[in-house]
């Protein structure tokens, strides 16, 4: 008798319907940006990606960024206990509201963020007569757009985490004589770090990219309070299609370095919660 050739099963249609469309929206364009960023050559790749005004947009992009990041590690954290922990008026109201930044169009933040925090603003105003403090077409400014759009991913990613803590746990170290500091360091903390950190990385990264609401509070500046997607939108403007194809695959390089620093963190989450004594 013949032998039969046992062939492996066709892939599944989802799978062959994801992967063609992933290589049309996502794959595609990325390897066409690293190819012609590949044929600008490895010297005057590494001259247009270290000029010093693409220096000075990274520090100011990567620098506030990370500013904003801490700040709502902090102010995250205690909005997401106030959701979860405590009962008062409105709250089903700001619970909503949280996700504002999400679903609000950027270039319409940007715009109420500097009519606000101008110098004849609501807010700006005061801090203008005061204590002499230009928040709108400054660096601060640009600070507090991205402390705007990136605070839902803290409060979003620990709400659920505190949501399944349990109490007993606070309240037996209550009962052994812990203080409510002791206990909020000791134990609920802990339990809580894995959900802040990727928060604040994703918050992190999404602020890093930002555009719309930044560049309508910023004065765009090089070398005061220029960021590098602005940098980018320039380059395109003056045909310089190299300066620009690199800076984005700097860009790039980053989201793709940021986005293993995010999954690792949610792995350590994970693997912390499933063993904490590890």
């Amino acid at each position: 008798m013949g032998s039969f050739i046992n062939f492996p099963p066709l892939p599944s249609w989802p799978w062959r319907i994801t992967w063609a469309y992933l290589g049309l929206v996502l794959f595609l364009p990325i390897g066409g940006m690293a190819l012609k960023a590949a044929n600008v050559g490895a010297s005057q790749f590494w001259l247009l990606a270290t000029t010093p005004e693409a220096i000075a947009t990274y520090k100011v992009s990567f620098g506030l960024a990370f500013v904003a990041a801490l700040i709502n590690g902090l102010f995250g954290l205690i909005i997401a206990w106030a959701l979860v922990r405590c009962e008062f008026p409105g709250k089903r109201l700001l619970h909503a509201l949280i996700d504002l930044p999400f679903a609000l169009p950027t270039a319409v933040a940007g715009l109420a963020l500097s009519a606000v925090y101008s110098t004849n603003g609501w807010i700006g105003a005061p801090l203008f007569a005061l204590l002499g403090v230009k928040v709108s077409f400054t660096w601060l400014g640009v600070a507090i757009a991205m402390v705007f759009i990136s605070l839902p991913f803290v409060v979003r990613s620990v709400e659920p985490v505190l949501e399944a803590l349990e109490v007993d746990q606070e309240e037996a170290a209550w009962c052994l004589g812990a203080s409510q500091r002791q206990t909020l360091f000791k134990i609920v903390l802990p339990q809580l770090s894995p959900a802040i950190l990727s928060g604040v990385a994703q918050g992190y990264s999404r602020a890093v990219g930002e555009y719309g609401s930044v560049v309508m509070i910023s004065s765009n500046v090089p070398f005061r309070d220029l960021i590098t997607p602005t940098l980018i939108i320039q380059k395109l403007e003056e045909f310089d299609f190299n300066g620009a194809t690199v800076i984005g695959m700097v860009m790039l390089i980053f989201s793709l370095f940021s986005l293993i620093v995010i999954n690792g963190l949610q792995v350590w989450g994970r693997n912390w919660e499933a063993n904490p004594s590890s």
